[in-house]
């Protein structure tokens, strides 16, 4: 027995030695890189065998020798400043290569992050936006998807708050496709599904591709519904190379909505019985703004190496202030990736490691709408020096106050790691197994200390201070193990994937608060000292409170990918996944897909006939994609607390249900297909796509009403309801002019996209035939502005159509008779549909100038076709609002349609009368700068540079900046919390100079 196993010992051994030894047969290229332009040598380009980290740098000389394996089948040539150039091996092992400066054109070899693998743009079948790192936006934001803002036909990035150092902004891939699931898509960072968007520094960026077809996100299953957007970090060469950008920015309020002065609150307020003088001239938006806010950003990168080992590593700074009194943050972040392949060259070994630690102080968001509304006689301090006790207005605090000692802050720690081991078993099959752990830590802060003017003067004795910590741990571990196998028969060439994918998600949270603290200064050091912790006078349990979760997702996926002579290209995949959020009845899903293209330029009748004619792909492709993006455990029957009973002289806490079970429960479902083109025409000068998509989204997440008994509780979390979105992407290229000195190229992308929401019943849950949403606070009872009805389309404002102003200025409305009244006299039965909040295109124009060693790059970007519901002038834009308040400048504007509505009865009353057209254009991005090249062998290059962000908007909207109205999400195309209800808040646009300096040694 033993001797059999040691010969079947022996003889794998031999075979894998064997195996070893053909793979080690390399051989040497050898060669000259020059400047194709003069002739002249270049040292220090880097010289790459395709798809791999074997590498080295050319001599003083230009000259360069490499030991490339068998499998090689091209190498790729890059240099700072030039054309990366990729160039098939001969059966020569002498190579030389001429490069020329970079000039944008559309001829270059693009690769494409298709998941779990790359294609040559040219072979991709689907619809995949690919944006490298010269393409995306100079900026200095909390997040690197803002340099991705209007890039990408069909993906709506918005940021309601930009001037907040630590506000996320919105994604939104091709319209919303869920009610209460997630909207946002699956991030993936070098290869790991999942990875924490916001530890990423955009320096480190090498490309970003965007899965927009469902057959290309569906190799991702449950979590490719909302699209995929996958993140490739910059990896090490053998070219060593250092690297520094460092910039500074400024932060300037604009397009402020602006409020009346003290003078003019007197003449128009005061004087008319609307408001009191209490003697103080006080600019309450100037005393709570922090304009200009200055920001820093500092990037080292480090890379270098050999052929076989090498490494990239980064480390960044920021230091950046909000454009109010509290928001700030402090981070400090770094990446380091390592690549090994062993000298055989049968195993690489790559090792990813990503932490950040970030201090923040959160802004206060609402002390910008209660500036906005406060008296401006009110002074901001009293007599005695304190802050002044402010009991009159919308909000009745002192906004400044609040910023000033009012604490929110949170320390968060982030790390992502990752590590990969590859096998090439033979020359045209490998594998590959990676284990990936992404984790978050957010310690969150808050304090209110007892000076606060509204306790002071409450005479409150209990209560006074307060405290509070919470922590929150988010933890991802993943294993992934896949196989790739290639076979080119003569014109038949096949690429096949196969793949096994393990996530383990938990969740852990804690939370504790305290009141009446000895001292201030403990902060939030010592909840225990606080008196208010237990007993029938104070909160009890209610002081503390903690919870865990988790969820598992197991998948098995395989692809195809086939073309013939690269003219017929076919792609297929399933994805076979499962998930423990999902009922006992549907553990299990399966996701497929399939894609086909036709490379028509390639014919023989086109290739030797159309000379102007580069490339033209038509392609289609089908996919089925999920959405998991919900709870844990609401599948699930879960117990809580309800109550204590007595027994035998003891009190026990009782338990019962809290929600009901659903054993049918499963992911959401979008049906997508996709059919498009691809071409590049006149010597590749002209290029662009167009796609035309619908997606149909079925099983949608609610919550339904069942009836009691058999269940527990009076809902039920079930699959019910379905919509359907369509629309047509554009994305345009062109080099205008292209010599040695100059160049001139421009870039166009727009969309068109719109949604009807199908149904909201099945044939076990009915959930009527409508559901009113984006309701209005008060004051008053306005009501719900927006209505999804089935037939109709999501971001529809349902409300009163307004029939213009009475002499007494009351506002008229029509009823569902036709007749008009005054709007205090109609009911919401006389309510109707009167436009849209979603914009009909939206779309991008960049121009980008080189001129010797100057780049200049001028990026636009708009919306248009919707509509805009006025909040501020609903709340402060007419001499109606509340009194004592201060109001908007245009309520007595003559010029204002506002200024007409002056009657009591009338006012806080919803219809299209505040309805404006929310179309914009906005100069977004302008960037200049300067690079030198230097012969030192110290210093190789310098670029200076300035950027100038949202420096003017061309708008008809008069509450501020269009852009600031979300236009993602169920309620597009007004102010809303996160509950979705419409409010006041308010965050002002911010114009952006950015001036820094990168250097390359």
């Amino acid at each position: 027995m033993y001797k059999k196993i040691l010969l079947s010992m022996s003889t794998f051994v031999l075979l894998l030695s064997l195996c070893g030894t053909v793979l080690a047969q390399n051989r040497t290229i050898t060669g000259k890189v020059t400047d194709a332009a003069d002739g002249s040598a270049m040292p220090g380009v880097s010289v790459v065998v395709t798809g791999t980290t074997t590498g080295t740098t050319s001599d003083a000389n230009g000259n360069y020798s490499l030991s490339v394996p068998p499998t090689a089948q091209s190498l790729t040539f890059t240099f700072i400043g030039y054309s990366t150039k990729q160039v098939t091996l001969t059966s020569s092992s002498t190579l030389n290569v001429g490069l020329t400066q970079a000039s944008n054109t559309l001829n270059e070899v693009t690769v494409v992050s298709v998941g779990y693998g790359t294609l040559d743009k040219k072979e991709v079948s689907s619809a995949i936006t690919h944006v490298s790192a010269k393409e995306l936006l100079p900026v200095s934001a909390n997040s690197p998807l803002m340099s991705l803002q209007g890039k990408v036909p069909g993906l709506s990035i918005t940021n309601t708050s930009s001037g907040d150092p630590n506000s996320t902004p919105s994604v939104q891939l091709r319209g919303v496709s869920s009610r209460s699931a997630g909207l946002g898509p699956l991030y993936v960072i070098n290869g790991v599904p999942g990875g924490n968007i916001d530890n990423i520094n955009q320096n480190d960026i090498e490309s970003i591709d965007v899965l927009k077809g469902g057959a290309a996100s569906a190799i991702y299953g449950t979590r490719g519904g909302n699209g995929v957007i996958i993140i490739t970090t910059k990896k090490g060469t053998s070219q060593s190379r250092l690297f520094y950008d460092g910039y500074a920015s400024f932060d300037y309020v604009t397009n402020r909505l602006e409020n009346l002065s003290a003078d003019d609150f007197i003449k128009y307020r005061v004087q008319n019985g609307k408001g009191q003088d209490y003697g103080a001239k006080t600019n309450w938006l100037d005393a709570v703004t922090n304009s200009p806010a200055f920001s820093q950003k500092h990037t080292v990168q480090m890379s270098g190496g050999s052929a076989k080992t090498n490494y990239f590593a980064s480390g960044d700074y920021r230091n950046a202030d909000g454009i109010d009194l509290r928001a700030h943050k402090k981070e400090y972040g770094a990446r380091v990736t390592i690549n090994h392949t062993t000298d055989d060259n049968i195993l690489t070994a790559t090792l990813n490691v990503a932490p950040r630690y970030m201090k923040t102080s959160n802004s206060d968001q609402g002390n910008f709408n209660n500036a906005l509304t406060l008296n401006p006689t009110y002074p901001i301090f009293d007599e005695a020096g304190k802050y002044n006790f402010i009991n009159t207005g919308f909000f009745s605090n002192n906004p400044v106050e609040n910023g000033n000692l009012r604490k929110s802050e949170a320390e968060i720690k982030e790390l992502d790691i990752s590590a990969s081991l590859k096998a090439n078993i033979l020359k045209n099959l490998s594998t590959t197994v990676t284990i990936s752990e992404i984790s978050r830590s957010a310690h969150n802060n808050n304090f209110t200390p007892s000076t606060l003017s509204t306790i002071v003067h409450s005479g409150q004795t209990t209560r006074t201070n307060f405290a509070s910590q919470e922590q929150q741990e988010n933890d991802q571990k993943n294993v992934e193990w896949i196989g790739n196998y290639s076979l080119n028969l003569k014109r038949n060439h096949f690429k096949l994937l196969g793949g096994y994918s393990y996530s383990l998600y938990n969740y852990k949270q804690f939370y504790a608060q305290n009141y009446d603290f000895p001292f201030d200064t403990f902060l939030w050091n010592n909840l225990g000292s606080g008196l208010y912790n237990g007993g029938a006078a104070g909160q009890g349990q209610g002081a503390v409170s903690s919870t865990q979760n988790g969820s598992t997702l197991i998948s098995f996926f395989g692809r195809l990918n086939y073309d013939f002579d690269n003219k017929y290209i076919l792609t297929a995949s399933l994805r076979h996944e499962g998930s423990s959020k999902f009922g006992a009845n549907h553990k299990w899903g399966n996701f497929p897909a399939v894609s086909g293209a036709w490379r028509i330029s390639e014919e023989s009748f086109l290739k030797d006939n159309v000379s102007w004619l580069n490339d033209l792909k038509i392609r289609a492709d089908y996919g089925i994609t999920g959405n998991q993006d919900f709870g844990n455990y609401n599948s699930l029957i879960l117990y809580t607390g309800a109550g204590y009973f007595p027994f035998n002289g003891n009190w026990y806490q009782v338990y019962g249900p809290s929600q009901n079970v659903n054993r049918d429960l499963q992911w959401e479902e979008a049906v997508n297909f996709n059919a498009g083109v691809d071409f590049s025409l006149l010597n590749n000068r002209l290029g662009g796509s167009i796609d035309y998509y619908v997606r149909t989204n079925k099983d949608l997440i609610a919550n339904y009403r069942v009836p009691q008994p058999p269940n527990f509780k009076e809902t039920t979390t079930a699959n019910v309801g379905s919509m359907k979105s369509y629309g047509i992407e554009v994305a345009l290229t062109g080099v205008v002019i292209q010599n040695k000195d100059f160049s001139y190229n421009t870039n166009l992308a727009f969309s068109f996209n719109r949604n009807k929401f199908l149904s909201f019943s099945n044939q076990l849950y009915f959930g009527g035939t409508y559901d009113n949403v984006a309701n209005i606070t008060g004051p008053g009872s306005p009501g719900y502005t927006q209505r999804i009805e089935e037939g109709r389309s999501i971001g529809e404002f349902y409300m009163l159509k307004s029939a213009g102003v009475s002499d007494d200025g009351a506002l008229l409305v029509y009823k569902k008779d036709g007749s008009i009244v005054p709007a205090n006299e109609a009911s919401d039965d006389d309510r109707q549909y009167v436009g849209s909040g979603l914009p009909k295109v939206i779309a991008s124009m960049s121009h980008n100038f080189r001129y010797k060693r100057f780049d200049l790059n001028i990026f636009l970007r708009g919306a248009f076709g919707y509509k805009i519901f006025n909040t501020p002038a609903f709340y402060l834009g007419t001499p109606a609002s509340q009194s004592d308040a201060n109001v908007l400048k245009s309520a007595f504007d003559s010029d204002s349609k506002y200024s007409k509505l002056t009657n009591d009865k009338t006012q806080y009353r919803t219809s299209d009368y505040y309805l404006e057209n929310g179309s914009f254009v906005k100069i977004d991005n302008v960037s200049l700068g300067y690079t030198q090249p230097l012969k030192s062998k110290y210093l190789k290059s310098v670029r200076l540079y300035a950027v100038g962000r949202n420096l003017h908007t061309f708008t008809g909207y008069t509450g501020g900046d269009p852009d600031l109205i979300q236009v993602n999400g169920l309620t597009p195309g007004l102010r809303t919390d996160g509950n979705g209800n419409a409010n006041l808040d308010y965050y002002p646009s911010t114009l952006q100079l950015i001036f820094g300096l990168q250097a390359t040694f």
